[in-house]
């Protein structure tokens, strides 16, 4: 588990006017940290006014200094068009300080229209970071993104870079591939690629496309750590469907030894969310085109934004590294060894699936609350009771809860799904409120509340649950609702889902019927990302100190529930952290093969001491148990 946090300066570098050959973008940074502090090498673009200068309208390489890594001056020029080769643009440096001297590698333009044959990739030299004097073309053939690691691997050099990034969507194949020589002069070498082209497919790295529709591309030059080396790239989705095109970062990790193998990868953690990312020369992107160490473990990404500005975003390395120990999937949570805790039984109300779990502890025992169906599709609500929270040690034989209104009784098809769906549950003031889902099956799915007084619920007094009635607005399809546990400044913080965001709003009561009227934006999904397609609370917030745990469900583009975890403040309102990668993810058999494959879902979860116990549904077929170390949770979002 992880935290993306963008720089509070950003962007850190902007144009400027006074400067024609910046007056339009700087943007895809390439920074190299020394003692001194950090040189930052920029892609320029400058206003198409040929009485201001020769070069303007076309992209040059521009550097900057800054002594604390977040505020720059002294920007100039380093690299401008020359040669044949890059007359017509230098673009996007990855710059390294290798072995005494400077190397700025860069996309060289040299024709127009721009296309495979006149995009390739070039080299500026120099002893000092502002002072290039030699410059070469490195590839005869069409490529991108070539950068250098920082040292020796066995002895040779090697480049990273990507071959045939231009190439159109009837061939497209970009592929991240390795150079490696003895001495850096054989990548000067027309032959010497001629050879390497020819076999490409044994230079390249194992495929980190998961469509053949996404596009791939070198980021940052690659950072040496304990783990392997860690290679930040960017990963564009749709690539060849530029309305769903979504550009993203991603990290993967390399052997040490042989960084050609593979250890393991990430799925993209950052997307365009912020203004300066969703807007500007080029709208929604974020672009990652470098990779730096501060104080010992905070890894800084630094990123082109909307090609227009730069930008920076850090995470803390380790729990980066932990996130990809390929050993330890799913780290954050461990699953009981008892699982499936719960499964469907018998003929009656239970027989086909249990699944969707709402917890509430009480005078030591865990209630669980969850969704049953039987063989007409019917939901209600079933109760078991644990009391170490794992081992069920008691079920009840009947449904504690059944259907009784008609926007929850059955209408159309006899077998077609109705019911009470998806229980949560709070106590509040002695009172358990129960928040569901109703569903008639014909009719947009409605959001419900019914209460028990404790004493009541404790004594199985079930036919004493208050008449149920409906929270959300009319004909609106609203899911996914909980309470917060507690009350804000007299009033009840109801979250729910609308399309694909969560929602909040507070009501005076919980009796007087009122439904509510706004759908206020909490957070909402992370369109690309693992969460990206919707998402919904899972269990009531927990509290932690002053502030609020949430965890939810997020769905991915290719339908996988997953879970995730946010800070909120006080209010219940505000988010405060945000995990980039899922916290909990379907692994075991049990979680992806079942009614609705690749699930894990839940609507709650108990705290006992440190441990979170969290109830959820594997594949809508059966019910789980997973424990994890709520501080552990804590310390990352924090």
């Amino acid at each position: 588990m992880f935290i993306i946090r963008r720089e509070p300066h950003n962007p850190i570098l902007s144009p400027q006017r006074e400067h024609p050959w910046e007056a339009l973008a700087t943007f895809n940074p390439s920074v190299v940290r020394t003692k001194d502090g950090a040189h930052l090498f920029y892609r320029a673009l400058g206003n198409s006014d040929a009485l201001q200068t020769s070069m303007a309208g076309l992209s040059t390489i521009g550097s900057s200094f800054s002594e604390d890594g977040t505020h720059f001056h002294s920007r100039r020029q380093v690299v401008v068009p020359q040669e044949q080769w890059d007359m017509f643009g230098c673009e996007d440096p990855r710059a390294t300080f290798f072995e005494g001297r400077w190397y700025c590698f860069y996309t060289a333009l040299g024709g127009w229209p721009f296309g495979p044959d006149n995009i390739k990739v070039a080299v500026a030299i120099g002893n000092t970071p502002d002072n290039f004097t030699e410059r070469h073309l490195i590839t005869p053939f069409n490529a991108k993104a070539a950068t250098l690691f920082p040292e020796r691997i066995n002895g040779e050099i090697i480049l990273l870079l990507t071959a045939h990034t231009d190439w159109t969507a009837e061939n497209p194949r970009p592929t991240i591939a390795l150079a490696r020589a003895k001495k850096i002069e054989d990548f000067f070498d027309p032959t010497y690629w001629h050879r390497w082209h020819e076999h490409l497919s044994d230079h390249a790295l194992p495929e980190l496309r998961r469509d053949d529709g996404d596009h791939i591309e070198v980021g940052a030059s690659p950072l040496k750590t304990a783990s392997g080396w860690l290679l930040i790239y960017s990963y564009i989705q749709d690539y060849y469907d530029e309305p769903a095109r979504i550009f993203s970062i991603e990290a993967a990790l390399l052997e040490l030894d042989n960084p050609q193998k593979l250890i393991s990868r990430t799925e993209s953690f950052l997307v365009p969310q912020e203004i300066y990312e969703e807007y500007g020369l080029v709208p929604h992107i974020v672009f990652p085109t470098s990779a730096t160490l501060a104080n010992h473990d905070q890894l800084e990404i630094w990123y082109g934004a909307a090609d227009t500005v730069c930008a920076k975003a850090s995470v803390k390395l380790p729990d980066l590294l932990r996130a990809l120990d390929p050993k330890q999937p799913a780290r954050t949570f461990i699953r009981a060894t008892q699982n499936p805790i719960l499964t469907p039984r018998g003929a009656g109300f239970e027989s086909r699936l249990v699944f969707n779990a709402a917890s509430v502890d009480l005078h030591g025992s865990v209630y669980i609350l969850y969704r049953a169906m039987d063989a007409m599709n019917t939901s209600t609500i079933g109760l078991a009771i644990s009391k170490d929270g794992v081992t069920i040690d008691e079920r009840l034989p009947e449904p504690i809860y059944v259907p009784r209104e008609d926007f929850e009784t059955k209408l159309g098809s006899p077998t077609g799904n109705s019911g009470c769906e998806d229980p949560r549950i709070v106590c509040i003031d002695n009172t358990l409120h129960m928040t569901y889902t109703a569903y008639d099956g014909v009719h947009a799915p409605s959001g419900a509340i019914s209460s028990i007084s404790v004493d009541d619920f404790l004594a199985r007094r079930f036919d004493r649950w208050s008449k149920p009635f409906i929270l959300t607005p009319e004909n609106v399809d609203d899911k996914d609702l909980a309470l917060l546990p507690e009350k804000i400044n007299g009033n009840y913080l109801l979250y729910h889902r609308i399309n694909n965001q969560i929602c909040a709003d507070l009501l005076p009561d919980l009796v007087s019927g009122k439904r509510v009227s706004r759908c206020i934006e909490i957070m909402a999904a992370r369109h690309g990302m693992w969460d990206g397609v919707k998402i919904g609370i899972a269990g009531p917030p927990i509290r932690v100190g002053d502030n609020w745990l949430m965890i939810y469900h997020g769905v991915s583009r290719h339908g996988r529930y997953r879970l995730g975890a946010a800070l909120f403040d006080p209010s219940g309102t505000s988010v405060l952290a945000r995990a980039a990668d899922p916290i909990f993810e379907p692994l075991e058999s049990y979680e992806i093969e079942g009614e609705v494959p690749n699930v894990v879902f839940s609507c709650g979860a108990v705290v006992r001491g440190d441990s979170l116990f969290l109830y959820y549904g594997g594949a809508d077929r059966v019910i789980g148990v997973a424990v994890a170390s709520l501080s552990h949770i804590l310390k990352a979002l924090l």
